[in-house]
């Protein structure tokens, strides 16, 4: 029996450590927002936009952009296009920079080859920002002073643009988006002092920018980027005074970026999360234990699926004689992250997602099952996706 109640221990404990984890970070990200203050002048910044095959939104981009103050400039990068990209962006005032080489292809590259053009007059700070998102002159203020100030790279709040009337896969993959982009960084900037960088909305010190890796072909390139920063002891900053905006994609368009960038972050997971763990452990490191364990916790939808799993095997072995308390403990950690869930929807999350849509919630699970199995079978996608416009 002791082999049994190992066996349990081994599937339900770890499954149980993050869902608990997870439920802290979220009641921890809702309390109340503090006030930030932007101090200093207006640092001068570079406004870069990765764009791949962007012809359909980048010209109603770059017209939204504050780009009126004299600190701030555009760079566009027209990365492997085959469409007129570059065309329409240098029409719309931007400095655009051409780049072609089928071999090197993602968004690190990408960032580079702008590195590589700014390096001849650098700005003090360069922002990150997808080609179909928008951020107004406040945000974009607030953020560039914050990296500016801190010499650390800075987030905004990253959201998907609610929409009650789209399918309701698309208003339950905006509020996970929500749970993970605002309020799981609040929390984790509050226990541990740092946030995830999220590939858009994210602002970097010239000299930060100019000596960091830039994610070359990963896929999560953003969330590897703010990894190798968090090693060097200047971990990126959560700004909750700024706000970067994206359109929600249509059903199938959401599941080709799930696809990619789950893929990805489990696989980062996965590789650095337990040395993580283990290193801030053993030095007694309380804010590199809650990062590890942050990094520890996967997508929304498939931790309902690791506990139902978790569950469903725990009880069986039960049934033949092993250990039951791990069962009652993790079911009593999945309702309190449920109930940490339910908190947050009231709290921020009703412009995102109707409550009848979130009773479909495990249907949205079912729904994201084959991303799952495709990554078993297939592994994690290599290439840069875009999803439809």
């Amino acid at each position: 029996m002791i082999a049994i109640d190992l066996l349990i221990l081994a599937i339900i404990a770890p499954i149980t450590i993050v869902t608990a984890f997870f439920a802290v970070e979220v009641f921890a990200g809702l309390a109340p927002a503090r006030k930030e203050e932007t101090v200093g002048p207006f640092p001068r910044t570079a406004i870069v936009v990765p764009a791949h095959d962007e012809a359909a939104v980048i010209a109603q981009t770059l017209a939204e952009l504050p780009g009126s103050e004299s600190s701030v400039r555009v760079v566009v990068v027209a990365d492997n296009c085959t469409d007129d990209t570059a065309g329409i962006a240098g029409s719309a005032g931007a400095h655009v920079v051409v780049r072609n080489d089928a071999e090197r292809r993602g968004k690190g590259f990408a960032l580079a080859a702008a590195r590589e053009f700014l390096r001849a007059d650098p700005p003090d700070v360069v922002v990150v920002l997808d080609a179909d998102c928008r951020i107004d002159l406040a945000s974009l203020e607030a953020l560039s002073t914050a990296a500016f100030c801190s010499r650390r790279a800075s987030q905004a709040i990253n959201l998907l643009a609610p929409d009650l009337a789209a399918a309701p896969m698309v208003q339950i993959s905006n509020f996970a988006f929500l749970i993970k982009n605002l309020i799981r960084q609040r929390g984790l900037q509050r226990l541990a002092g740092r946030a995830h960088l999220t590939g858009t909305g994210m602002a970097i010190p010239w000299d930060v920018f100019d000596a960091a890796e830039l994610g070359g072909s990963n896929i999560v390139e953003d969330l590897a980027l703010g990894l190798y920063l968090a090693r060097q002891a200047a971990p990126p900053l959560f700004v909750e005074s700024a706000n970067v905006w994206s359109p929600s994609a249509p059903a199938g368009g959401t599941l080709v970026q799930r696809r990619r960038w789950e893929g990805g972050y489990v696989a980062t997971a996965l590789k650095d999360a337990p040395p993580a763990f283990l290193s801030s452990f053993f030095r007694f490191d309380l804010p590199g234990v809650f990062g590890a364990l942050d990094l520890a916790v996967p997508p929304l939808s498939l931790l309902v699926v690791l506990n139902t799993l978790a569950f469903l095997l725990g009880i069986a072995l039960a049934f033949i004689g092993g250990l039951r308390w791990p069962v009652c403990v993790q079911i009593a950690v999945a309702l309190v992250a449920l109930v940490a869930l339910a908190w947050a929807w009231i709290r921020e999350g009703r412009r995102f997602a109707s409550g009848m849509t979130l009773l479909r919630l495990p249907i949205y699970v079912l729904w994201k099952l084959p991303i799952y199995l495709g990554l078993v079978r297939r592994g994690v996608p290599k290439e840069w996706l875009r999803s439809g416009r």
